[in-house]
């Protein structure tokens, strides 16, 4: 009782919240998805990646990415696998774009992180037969070079206290300006 008391709080919190200015937490951010309910206007405040959908984002500034043409790539992203338990590489031609893209917000998301993390991220399930299925963590070289490409561009850069990498200001700047232009043409859409 006392647990579904607690969520009726934070629902109710996060329901009281979509008319103010500051983001919303990660609970509650979960909550806002599994209801379905719309956030406040974007016009006339500073929207994040806090509040949108994350295949939505992540398809925006993967094309931004690949329209603005600076992100290195790699030679062998076309015959790569992603992971040891993946049988064929990517079908997407542009999958190093999007996994770039998901870094970049999964990084700003959490303010610090490196490449294991990432790894067990990007990681899937091994089908092993009539055997147990298994987690497998992503390859590593794959997450470096694209961590290593988004450091070349000026969206990341290495953390010296915590270790792994953080995102930059401009490269802050630029994830926000994604997110209000993708909320505003969703918002033209709706009308």
């Amino acid at each position: 009782m006392g647990s579904a008391t607690g969520m009726h709080r934070i629902y109710n919190t996060a329901m009281d919240a979509t008319n103010c200015d500051y983001q919303i937490p990660g609970i509650c951010q979960r909550i806002f998805r599994s209801q379905n309910c719309k956030l406040g206007s974007s016009k006339g405040r500073i929207l994040t990646n806090f509040e949108l959908q994350a295949q939505k984002f992540i398809s925006a500034y993967s094309a931004f990415l690949k329209r603005q043409g600076k992100l290195p790539i790699p030679g062998w992203v076309d015959t790569v696998k992603t992971s040891c338990s993946n049988e064929l590489p990517p079908q997407n031609a542009d999958w190093y774009y999007v996994r770039a893209a998901a870094v970049a917000r999964h990084i700003y998301l959490r303010k610090t992180v490196g490449v294991g993390r990432l790894r067990k991220v990007h990681g899937s399930v091994k089908n092993r037969g009539s055997r147990p299925n298994h987690h497998v963590d992503a390859s590593g070289s794959v997450d470096r070079k694209v961590i290593q490409s988004l450091e070349k561009i000026g969206v990341l850069e290495h953390d010296e206290e915590k270790g792994g990498r953080r995102i930059t200001q401009s490269g802050q700047r630029d994830l926000d300006r994604i997110a209000k232009t993708t909320v505003d043409e969703e918002e033209e859409d709706d009308e």
